[in-house]
């Protein structure tokens, strides 16, 4: 028997296999890859955009996913985990066990120094594939910056820069704004320099 993992996976292999397993796996072009653990303040982070936006949100029909729902892009195939996903209005999903989202409207990524140039990059261009996505956002975590990526009508995407704490990020798409000073709530800049 060999000890060797397994070169290439179907998407049906791979789900039967991500649903056991107790790590989360990224799936693209065949190939599983395991995600590395998350920061404090990326948590952090996290955390306090899942309370804004579900706040934000309540009575409306639309549902705030944090990263543990997986989301595929059907176009390309790629099986992945945003820090965050909102859809609005009807949500899709790959099959009845409803772990595997399709319409996601907004996408935000926390930015890690592992992550940050594969989510501005490959990830960013597997996303554009997703039709019912509108609004992409970057958020950094050793500063206040969140990149917002609108699409356009004519499917270029528009960006937007928020860099100081006293900024706000309108996300039209799903009528909510994010406030940095509440997205960087509990978050210590200081402490992420360090470690870079």
């Amino acid at each position: 028997m060999s000890t060797q993992p397994k070169p290439w996976y179907t998407p049906e292999e791979y789900l039967v296999l991500e649903r056991d397993s107790e790590t989360k796996h990224e799936y693209s072009d065949g190939k599983m890859f395991a995600m590395a653990g998350a920061s404090e303040a990326h948590v952090w982070i996290v955390s306090n955009l899942v309370f804004r936006l579900m706040g934000q949100l309540r009575d409306r029909p639309c549902k705030v996913y944090a990263s543990d729902m997986r989301v595929k892009v059907s176009a390309t195939g790629l099986y992945t985990y945003p820090d965050l996903a909102v859809v609005c209005g009807e949500r899709e999903f790959e099959d009845d066990r409803r772990d595997t989202l399709l319409n996601p409207n907004v996408i935000i990524e926390v930015l890690s120094p592992s992550t940050e140039a594969y989510d501005r990059g490959k990830k960013f261009a597997h996303y554009r594939r997703i039709e019912s996505l509108a609004e992409y956002l970057l958020v950094a975590q050793d500063t206040p910056r969140v990149e917002q990526f609108i699409r356009q009508p004519d499917g270029d995407w528009l960006l937007h820069e928020a860099a100081r704490m006293e900024d706000t990020v309108s996300l039209p798409t799903i009528q909510c704004e994010l406030r940095l000073a509440e997205v960087y709530d509990g978050v210590d800049f200081a402490e992420e320099e360090q470690k870079v």
